[in-house]
């Protein structure tokens, strides 16, 4: 082979290295993801499964509500399975269900246990006559799918056992 053709040769095998090289896409880190017990904001088919063992053990929730406007929070105390007028705001939250040790498992979220080890508190916030939001307050994950509004700031913070009724 004469030396311009094996040049040649050479010259388009290193050329296609390279091209094979460079199409190879750099992988770009993911967005930081949120821990696998957390929901996604919304999907769609999803159902919440309350195990017997957590049902009528709780009776409310404290969630603390920040005014970004007058940098004031306050705490309110609001039991499942009802609803929160906040005042001066036109807001109103209404807390559906409480899991002390929130898990998801595929489409359905649940309990593993009545400890506390993951709280969450399914919530609806209505301004008006619209729905808001519709979601999950994690105590351990405040930031995680939180409600954004333009004054207020919703935590959950603290939850309430059901008191045991003596016979």
């Amino acid at each position: 082979m004469p030396r311009p053709t094996r040049l040649a040769l050479l010259l388009l095998v290193a050329a296609l290295i390279a091209v094979a090289g460079c199409s190879k896409q750099e992988e770009k880190p993911s967005k930081e993801v949120a821990p696998a017990t957390v929901p996604p904001a919304r999907k769609s088919g999803a159902r919440v499964v309350v195990p017997g063992e957590v049902q009528g053990k709780w009776a409310a929730v404290k969630i603390a509500v920040l005014d970004k406007d007058h940098n004031k929070e306050q705490v309110y105390t609001i039991e499942i399975g009802s609803e929160f007028a906040l005042p001066d705001s036109g807001l109103v939250l209404k807390v559906r269900n409480f899991l002390p040790a929130f898990i998801m498992d595929g489409t359905t979220m649940t309990s593993a246990s009545n400890e506390t080890r993951n709280p969450a508190a399914q919530i609806v916030i209505s301004e008006g006559k619209t729905e808001v939001f519709k979601g999950w307050l994690f105590s351990l994950y405040p930031g995680t799918h939180a409600f954004q509004h333009p004054r207020y700031s919703f935590t959950l913070v603290d939850f309430v056992p059901a008191t045991v009724k003596k016979d």
